[in-house]
């Protein structure tokens, strides 16, 4: 499948390439010249750089210009022919967003706080469950769980007070996701045991299992139907210059 699409690509690209020349048209070589010249500063700096870049990828300046030439004609021959002023209508939305409702769906989610325990100071087992029930004890006392973790924890979200945000279950190992679903909000765990950390672990607030709405996906999905439309479009014309062209694969 790889290959025939690669295949199909190659296709397009002359027929494209097919029609601009025999429709007449043609590229002033001053302009040809000034893009050549603005890719070289935009991708290899300075043209010392691009003959060496060209050497090691055993490729002639003539043929970088061509494909560079190739590549405007192209572009070009697709704003001509595919209308880039796409208008999808809120229905067309509307429905998409129905039709595809279960790749919206956004699991049991919990806004977590943990404190990690770890051994790479070289803490065995014992003690590092020990330090956690010293944590818990300084919480229950009144301290914060988010300083207690800016201070304690050796996870990645020490500096953020072992803030996670919003997770779901399936982002968690299975014994961790176990104890923080069973949480009610503002509660903390006891100390949680693996068999190289510890954890402790805070759940500020649930959120159900429920659909993201409409309003938070509507510029996605427009711009998801939007490149649909012009593809089909872009699909459309190329098949006529199939109709019209004797295209041969050996």
């Amino acid at each position: 499948e790889t290959i025939n699409d690669a295949v199909e690509e190659l296709v397009r690209r002359q027929l494209i390439l097919h029609e601009f020349s025999t429709a007449g048209y043609n590229i002033p070589e001053s302009a040809l010249e000034q893009s050549v010249q603005d890719r070289i500063r935009e991708r290899f700096g300075d043209r010392a750089t691009l003959t060496k870049t060209l050497k090691a990828e055993h490729m002639t300046y003539e043929a970088f210009r061509k494909e560079i030439r190739d590549q405007i004609i192209i572009e070009a021959m697709r704003q001509k022919n595919v209308s880039s002023e796409i208008i999808i209508s809120p229905q067309k939305i509307e429905e998409y967003y129905e039709d595809h409702k279960t790749e919206f769906k956004v699991e049991d989610q919990i806004k977590l706080r943990m404190i990690v325990l770890d051994g790479t100071s070289g803490d065995t087992s014992a003690a590092r469950k020990k330090l956690g029930e010293q944590i818990i004890a300084k919480i229950d006392e009144g301290a914060s769980f988010s300083e207690v973790a800016t201070i304690y924890s050796t996870g990645s979200q020490r500096n953020q007070g072992g803030d996670w945000g919003w997770v779901e279950r399936s982002v968690l190992r299975k014994e961790l996701a176990d104890v923080a679903f069973s949480l009610s909000p503002g509660k903390h765990s006891a100390v949680v045991e693996t068999p190289d950390t510890c954890y402790i672990i805070l759940v500020e607030e649930t959120r159900p299992e429920h659909f993201k709405p409409l309003s938070d996906l509507r510029e996605d999905i427009e711009k998801t139907l939007r490149a649909k439309e012009r593809t089909r479009l872009e699909n459309a014309w190329v098949d006529k210059l199939k109709k019209k062209t004797f295209v041969r694969y050996f």
